[in-house]
């Protein structure tokens, strides 16, 4: 369960790359209230270090949060204390009866599991929708093809106070899959320790999964923003709603 986001990187991570959690929160937020979801059980699934479990909580809901990733888990459990956490894949967790599922950042285009494909995402789907009360929500981001032109490769890197990350990201237009080399240095006592790890991504176009929603019988919505949080270049969320009747 430790293969991704290990120590150094999930630390860079929560440090340096929290926007996309706290600028998406006050639009999911928002969402939820306008589908009169104002408590109860929210499922995290990819829940990361916890920074968008805390704006639930703070919100006054019920969380629990899943994550691969042993060292987010044990961020996510530190600065939520009130949360419930486990370590396991989203592909593979039982989720409990709750009112809302949420999963952002493209988790679940992420091919940490090696049983992750259309049919696992398809079962997925039918889980998240038996899981939901009546009038619940499932609302979750996705990566889209188109991030890196074709036959290219972007190279770029970030730094924090006392951590550099780079990554290379390349297309597989036949695979349908994007490919994250990282390399990160984070800095323990006076030197800094390397660490490397490789994501795969798989790449996903929006109508397909908006028709896969639908055939479980969800009420499919597309959106390119949270609110007013708009997404990058190759990314597009769901709001997928289950109907009351």
């Amino acid at each position: 369960m430790n293969e991704w986001y290990k120590e150094d990187l999930a630390f860079i991570h929560d440090d340096g790359f929290r926007d996309f959690a706290l600028k998406s929160a006050p639009g999911i937020l928002k969402i939820l209230a306008q589908n009169k979801i104002y408590d109860g059980l929210v499922v995290d699934l990819g829940c990361g270090s916890g920074l968008w479990a805390e704006e639930l909580t703070k919100a006054h809901y019920h969380v629990l949060g899943v994550d691969i990733s042993e060292s987010m888990i044990k961020i996510a459990r530190t600065r939520v204390p009130d949360a419930e956490f486990r370590i396991d894949s989203l592909f593979k967790i039982n989720i409990p009866p709750c009112n809302a599922v949420t999963s952002i950042s493209e988790c679940i285009s992420y091919l940490f599991d090696s049983d992750n494909d259309r049919q696992t995402l398809a079962q997925l789907f039918h889980r998240i929708y038996n899981a939901l009360t009546p009038g619940g929500v499932f609302i979750f981001d996705i990566a889209e093809k188109g991030q890196v032109a074709q036959n290219t490769t972007t190279r770029g890197f970030t730094e924090g106070k006392g951590w550099v990350v780079l990554v290379e990201k390349e297309e597989d237009r036949e695979q349908i899959t994007l490919t994250r080399r990282i390399i990160s240095f984070r800095k323990v006592e006076e030197h800094y320790r390397r660490s490397d790890e490789v994501h795969q991504v798989r790449l996903y176009e929006a109508t397909a999964i908006a028709s896969e929603l639908s055939g479980v019988g969800f009420q499919v919505e597309i959106t390119r923003s949270y609110g007013e949080y708009l997404l990058s270049k190759g990314h597009v969320a769901f709001i997928a709603r289950k109907p009351r009747y």
